[in-house]
């Protein structure tokens, strides 16, 4: 029986656990995947301690994004075949599916093959980090030539994509980090600029960086107090992206200059591009087509095995990372 990790009850990374379950076989328009890479995202953190989107019904399983070989189709699926090499888009609900483990069942729409030339592990650390980047900096964005963009939070996966999509924009890429021990690592991912924010004055720094413009586009995942400083580093007219509430203390909404420079700040989320077939089909094309210029390349910061599935998830609790935190099974 294939092991798949589960949850009884919400918490920290302790309370998941590894189950031996039969196989199950999929339904209407689902396919089943053996799986040999789960790629770790801050979603998954945050629904095992029930401060996600949704709720868990417990018990629960959970996960977005695995890559592995379709080995069983549903009724009525088209387009897949048992033995293709694929990596699930996170288009479903956790509170119906969940990709930890040996096996896992999808929808079919939520099933895309992914480059010959890169590994399992490279291959389920595709769709999250480059769709959510994609949706807010391009779909939304519009981003253009010569625009700034101010990427926090910026060693995690989204944001190493957001600087990638960024540059291969011609575009200026401006990432944050709270100290000073990531700061080279994000020059050499191609950062035009690294704010150390424990040590630096943000919307100083994005001021003098831009001549006083500011920032055309901010894409965070932090909110909290820090948006007051982010709303003063946006240009007039600017966009601010809240993808993310990393943060535990209360978001202020920065009225003053939201008002006097005509500021859009917008909640964001990856289901407004996966869960409309047309943006989601311009994601996969963008997505497919950086892949093979070279503009898109992802970043595995560490690997773990199945059996270590707590201690990753520690790991990226620790936010020491730089990339996608990886587990092989």
């Amino acid at each position: 029986m294939p092991k798949q990790v589960v949850f009884n009850d919400i918490g920290g990374a302790e309370v998941l656990k590894i189950e031996d379950q039969p196989v199950i076989e999929p339904g209407d328009g689902e396919v089943r995947i053996k799986v040999a890479a789960i790629g770790l995202n801050r979603a998954e953190v945050m629904f095992r301690m029930g401060h996600y989107l949704e709720q868990p019904q417990l018990p629960s399983r959970l996960g977005y994004e695995a890559s592995g070989v379709v080995d069983a189709l549903g009724p009525g699926v088209e387009g897949l075949n048992v033995g293709d090499r694929v990596s699930t888009i996170p288009a479903f609900s956790m509170s119906q599916y969940g990709v930890y483990g040996e096996s896992a069942i999808v929808p079919a729409h939520a099933v895309a093959a992914y480059p010959a030339n890169l590994s399992p592990a490279e291959g389920t650390s595709i769709w999250m980090q480059y769709m959510t980047a994609y949706g807010a900096i391009v779909e939304y964005g519009k981003l253009k030539e010569g625009d700034t963009v101010l990427i926090t939070a910026a060693s995690s996966s989204v944001g190493l994509a957001s600087i990638q999509i960024v540059k291969a924009a011609n575009a200026m890429a401006i990432a944050t980090t709270r100290g000073t021990g990531k700061k080279q690592a994000l020059l050499d991912a191609g950062a035009d600029h690294v704010i150390v924010t424990d040590e630096e004055d943000l919307p100083e720094r994005v001021m003098e960086i831009t001549d006083g413009r500011g920032a055309n586009i901010v894409f965070d995942p932090v909110a909290g107090p820090m948006l007051n400083a982010l709303a003063q580093a946006t240009a007039s007219g600017g966009t601010i992206f809240v993808y993310g509430a990393l943060s535990t203390d209360p978001t202020p909404y920065p009225l003053m200059a939201a008002l006097s420079k005509g500021l859009s700040i917008r909640g964001y989320t990856l289901f407004e591009v996966t869960s409309k077939p047309e943006r989601m089909q311009r994601a996969k094309t963008f997505v497919y087509d950086g892949l093979a210029a070279g503009d898109l390349t992802p970043v595995v910061a560490r690997t773990f095995g199945l059996d270590d599935i707590v201690e990753a998830h520690r790991y990226m609790e620790s936010n020491q990372q730089i990339g996608k935190i990886v587990v092989l099974t």
